[in-house]
């Protein structure tokens, strides 16, 4: 039998990348001054799709592999350094398949420098049928920096069952300029405590989101414009604000991930706007 053979960092047991992304203020504009995207990571070039603004620098993240499989450990850095700018999000929504008995898990980690700006915005995760998926997200903000950090799940059986996926636990820590923790959320859910009738977010419901806006009271949003542009978008939504005063989160159910899609949209255009003091271009996708 002819044996099997496997890329560096990756075994039958599943693959375990890092990518790492840093952003630094220059001549002007925020530029990508360094990156890691191994395999299945894969990022466009920053674009400056802002006029008004244009050191805010976009960059899109992709992956090349089709989704997260089982036993997948998949580790992102995002830097942004002293008075840069940078928004990452990604191009579509990430499809977890079916884990078996090997979870996948996603380590993402941002660091904003003083006087930085950076925003996270990611499409939902697809959850199919067997996936099971842990998330931790770190964030670490210096003085005077400001950042978006949003995503979303939706779930979908390919074979119209309504079979659940496994389960999702999610973890998001914010620290603040001296290493001290001022948010710590954590979530964990079954699939099957999301299908139906009897699902734990209502009827109809089959995606949900969530969102922090880092950064002091004066620099961020109304909720309550908040609450009516996500409604606009077909999202029941919620902002209230964070311990500490680190910011506002926000929370929000819809009928599929494409509303999500857009809520998630709506909450950037609105941080950027009370934070960078702009309405920011459509990042087209």
């Amino acid at each position: 039998m002819k044996p099997e053979t496997y890329a560096i960092g990756e075994t039958a047991a599943g693959r375990h990348r890092s990518a790492r992304l840093v952003f630094a203020r220059g001549g002007g504009r925020s530029a990508l001054v360094a990156q890691t995207t191994p395999y299945p990571f894969h990022v466009t070039k920053p674009f400056a799709l802002d006029r008004e603004r244009p050191e805010l620098a976009t960059l899109y993240l992709q992956s090349a592999s089709g989704g997260v499989y089982r036993a997948d450990r998949l580790d992102l850095s995002l830097t942004v350094k002293a008075g840069a700018s940078a928004h990452v999000t990604s191009q579509a929504a990430t499809v977890v398949h079916d884990t078996g008995a090997l979870p996948a898990r996603q380590t993402t980690r941002v660091e904003v420098g003083a006087g930085a700006f950076a925003a996270l915005t990611l499409d939902p995760l697809v959850m199919f049928p067997g996936a099971e998926l842990s998330t931790t997200t770190e964030v670490r903000l210096a003085e005077g920096a400001l950042a978006i950090i949003a995503d979303g799940v939706a779930w979908h059986d390919f074979a119209g069952e309504d079979r659940p996926f496994a389960s999702l636990s999610a973890e998001t820590v914010v620290r603040g300029p001296n290493g001290r923790t001022l948010v710590r959320d954590r979530a964990a859910v079954r699939g099957s405590e999301l299908m139906g009738a009897r699902s734990l977010l209502g009827p109809g419901a089959g995606a949900y989101g969530s969102a922090m806006l880092l950064g002091p009271k004066e620099r961020l949003p109304d909720p309550a414009a908040i609450d009516a542009a996500l409604d606009a978008v077909g999202c029941r939504a919620g902002a209230s604000p964070l311990p500490n005063s680190a910011g506002l989160g926000v929370r929000m159910i819809a009928a599929n991930g494409g509303r999500i899609t857009l809520g998630v949209e709506a909450l950037f255009s609105l941080g950027v706007e009370a934070m960078l003091g702009f309405c920011p271009a459509r990042r087209r996708k």
